[in-house]
């Protein structure tokens, strides 16, 4: 590969990487606030599909994302993204949690009250789905790999939809058992947000596959890659 093709495919991972982190750090301060859905009057456990929190919308960038760094990067570098992204998780954290301790002047218009509703549970939050993430990501790209070698880089469709419904169902149980046993969701909406969850997550991860089938064919036209080809970066 040539210098300056070697220089391009490094800034693309960078861009890649910031918006992997980006959309990780914006899922975990957002959660609080859930929005519905409706495309069909069905009610599970007592909770209609869909209900669910509005920090399920970005994440599912994170795993189009990797499974993208994946293909065309490697394993190696999907987990160094997964590994800065929890970096940056736990460093925004912090930064909520100093912001939360320093008191707001009479003028603030957002007053500690204010704050603390909207970011009091941020501190439990981000590790419910630090550990949940934690889980689900390092599994996609194990899972994505696996498949990867034994089709020996055919099927993509296949390991993308497997790798991502079967982080996706670990990401979402671990994540609403911590919340619930932290008292941040009611234990009797367990079941509902479960399944309602994992049936948005699977339907996104289904329509993300064009995505990153046109993704994948980008850059290996771009940079004359073979099939199951991957492009090492220092």
């Amino acid at each position: 590969m040539q210098i300056k093709d070697k220089k391009l495919a490094q800034n693309i991972y960078l861009y890649l990487a910031a918006l992997f982190i980006t959309s990780l750090v914006v899922s975990n301060l957002i959660f609080q606030k859930f929005f519905y859905w409706y495309p069909f009057n069905v009610e599970i456990f007592g909770v209609k599909l869909f209900e669910i929190s509005v920090g399920l919308l970005p994440y599912p960038i994170t795993f189009l994302i990797t499974d993208l760094i994946s293909e065309i990067y490697g394993k190696k570098k999907a987990n160094q993204v997964v590994t800065a992204g929890i970096f940056a998780s736990f460093f925004s954290l912090l930064i909520v949690y100093v912001s939360a301790a320093v008191p707001a002047t009479s003028w603030s218009g957002v007053d500690d009250g204010m704050f603390s509703t909207v970011f009091g549970n941020t501190v439990l939050a981000v590790f419910a789905s630090m550990m949940a993430y934690l889980f689900a990501q390092y599994v996609d790209i194990h899972v994505y790999h696996f498949w990867k070698k034994l089709t020996k880089g055919k099927h993509l469709w296949l390991r993308n939809n497997f790798s991502t419904f079967t982080s996706q169902i670990i990401d979402t149980g671990t994540v609403l058992l911590l919340l619930c046993s932290f008292n941040i969701i009611a234990w009797d909406k367990f079941l509902g947000l479960l399944v309602s969850g994992i049936i948005f997550k699977i339907i996104v991860a289904a329509l993300d596959t064009p995505l990153l089938y046109a993704g994948v064919y980008i850059f290996r036209r771009r940079f004359k890659l073979e099939r199951a080809e991957e492009i090492v970066i220092d």
